[in-house]
C-alpha cells in the first residue's frame, strides 16, 4: 500500500461522484484509493499517537480490511487517504460515501443502520458513569440534582436522555465534543460524572494526572456492539471486511491486537496503560463472530 495521506478536495469529489454511482470495491479498483476514516483521540481505538501517526484497535482493523481489498482486487498498490471525523460527523460522511471505512468506537444499533451498514462486531463494551471516587455517585440515582457530561450524538446521550424522562430524574446535560473532553468536565468540577462506555472510560483514567482518584461505576445500561461503518446496501464490501474481522477472532489474531492495545504501555500521552482484561462478552464474540447489534 502506498503512504497514507489525507483527502485532496478534488480527489474527494471524483472520488464520491464514483462512489455514488458504483459499489465500493468498483470505486476503489477505478481509482487505486480507499478513504478511512479517523478520530485524534478514541483511545485506544482510533488516535494520534505521541509521534503524530494515526494509530489504534480499530484502526488497525480498518488497514487490515484495506490491505485485503487491494489483494483481492489485485492492485499493485493502494492510496490509503484519511478523513478526520467526530462522533457529530461520522454517521453523515460514511452515509454520503465521503468515507469508505470507519473503525473507531461507533456502536452498532437499529437506528444507525437506517443511514448505514455496519461490519461484524469486533469490541463490545458497556455504557456506564466516570466520576471522582469521593463525588458520592455509586449508580444512576445518585445523579438527581447533579449535572452529567456526555458525548453528543453518541448512543449514551440517547441513553441518558431516555433515564432522565423514564426515572423522573432531575439531571442537567452537558454536552460535549469528544471523549477528551468529555472526561475534561468531570475533572474540573463541571460535571459530577460523565456517561459513556466503559473502556474509553478506562482509557480516560490512564492518562488523567491522579488515575488512583477515578472509578467507573453504575449499573450497565446498555451493552454496545462496536462495527465499522460502510455504506448501505455494498454487500460485496461488507463481506470483505466481515471476513477479515472473523477470522482475525477465530484465528487468534485478535487477541494478540487487543493485547497490543490493552494491558500493555502503547505510545500516547507520554505512555499509558488501560488496565481492561479480555471480557467475558468479549471472549464469547471472538468464538462466535456475528454483526448482531444490542439495540
Amino acid at each position: 500500500m502506498k503512504k497514507l495521506s489525507t483527502v485532496a478536495p478534488l480527489l474527494l469529489v471524483s472520488q464520491l461522484v464514483l462512489a455514488q454511482s458504483t459499489g465500493t470495491l468498483d470505486k476503489i479498483k477505478a481509482t487505486g484509493a480507499i478513504t478511512l476514516g479517523t478520530r485524534e483521540a478514541s483511545t485506544p481505538f482510533n488516535f494520534l499517537d505521541d509521534s503524530g501517526h494515526q494509530s489504534g484497535f480499530g484502526w488497525e482493523i480498518s488497514l487490515r480490511i484495506a490491505r485485503r481489498a487491494q489483494q483481492e482486487l489485485e492492485l499493485p498498490e493502494l492510496q490509503i487517504n484519511m478523513l478526520g471525523l467526530t462522533p457529530q460527523t461520522r454517521i453523515a460522511l460514511v452515509a454520503n460515501q465521503t468515507v469508505d471505512l470507519e473503525c473507531s468506537s461507533t456502536t452498532n444499533n437499529r437506528e444507525r443502520q437506517k443511514q448505514v451498514s455496519f461490519s461484524n462486531t469486533y469490541f463490545v463494551a458497556e455504557t456506564r458513569l466516570l466520576t471522582h471516587k469521593d463525588s458520592g455517585v455509586r449508580d444512576f440515582a445518585d445523579l438527581k440534582g447533579k449535572t452529567v457530561a456526555v458525548e453528543a450524538g453518541t448512543t449514551s446521550e440517547r441513553l441518558l436522555r431516555t433515564l432522565i424522562s423514564e426515572r423522573d430524574l432531575d439531571i442537567s446535560i452537558l454536552l460535549t465534543k469528544d471523549t477528551i473532553s468529555n472526561f475534561n468536565m468531570v475533572e474540573t468540577g463541571r460535571a459530577i460524572a460523565s456517561m459513556g462506555d466503559d473502556i474509553i472510560f478506562f482509557g480516560n483514567i490512564a492518562i488523567a494526572r491522579k488515575p488512583e482518584q477515578w472509578a467507573v461505576v453504575g449499573t450497565s445500561q446498555s451493552h454496545e456492539a462496536y462495527g465499522c461503518m460502510l455504506r448501505k446496501d455494498d454487500p460485496a464490501f461488507k463481506k470483505l471486511a466481515d471476513s477479515v474481522i472473523s477470522e482475525m477472532q477465530t484465528s487468534g489474531e485478535m487477541l494478540e491486537l487487543y493485547n497490543k492495545y490493552f494491558n500493555t504501555r502503547i505510545d500516547v500521552n507520554g505512555g499509558l496503560e488501560i488496565q481492561a482484561p479480555l471480557s467475558r462478552e468479549n471472549a464469547h464474540l471472538y468464538q462466535n463472530p456475528n454483526d448482531r447489534p444490542f439495540q
